[in-house]
């Protein structure tokens, strides 16, 4: 048996400005709870959610065919995520950030539901499933990477909430087609 384990740290960071929790669901964040990193008095931002996923696995060979035993996970990391909540004036606005970053946890747990499904369901090459899965994670991490990046993007750091009501349909869209897939499986 053989495995591996990768590490990718996703940053995310948002200035100015949820889901309900269900089994299985993303993790809900709370200030005080998922916020015990130093802030950052150098940023323009004011809030930075740091976000840890993991995934490692055991093969096995039968014949000409590769079974894996996949262990994925995500998590916050708190003693990297800061707020800096004296500078949010108003509690609508301290909601309204948190919904913010809210999205980036969900779209975390969208790329834990798309890496169990697509890892997990792969017919691998024998000489070369090592290489095959490390592309496809980092194939899966770039793709996520780059969703995070446009979701600050296009909202404007939550701040643009014609936007940020958008993004949030997509995110609900993209979770519910994910937990579909993963469901049929």
């Amino acid at each position: 048996m053989k495995s591996l384990l990768i590490i990718f740290s996703l940053f995310f960071v948002t200035p100015l400005l949820s889901f309900r929790q269900d089994a299985g669901g993303p993790e809900q964040l709370d200030w005080n709870i998922h916020f015990k990193g130093k802030p950052d008095n150098n940023s323009p931002f004011y809030a930075l959610t740091a976000m840890t996923w993991k995934y490692s696995y055991a093969s096995t060979t039968y014949r000409n065919r590769v079974e894996i035993k996949l262990q994925n996970e995500i998590s916050i990391d708190k003693s990297r995520s800061w707020v800096k909540l004296d500078k949010v004036r108003t509690e609508e606005a301290r909601q309204s950030l948190l919904h913010h970053e809210q999205g980036h946890a969900d779209i975390q747990y969208i790329l834990y539901l798309e890496a169990d499904r697509v890892l997990k369901n792969r017919n691998y090459s024998v000489k070369n499933y090592k290489a095959q899965i490390s592309q496809l994670a980092n194939e899966i991490s770039s793709y996520f990477d780059t969703m995070q990046r446009n979701y600050d993007e296009e909202t404007e750091h939550g701040s643009n909430h014609k936007m940020q009501a958008r993004w949030d349909r997509i995110i609900i869209d993209k979770m519910e087609e994910s937990r579909a897939a993963n469901n049929s499986k």
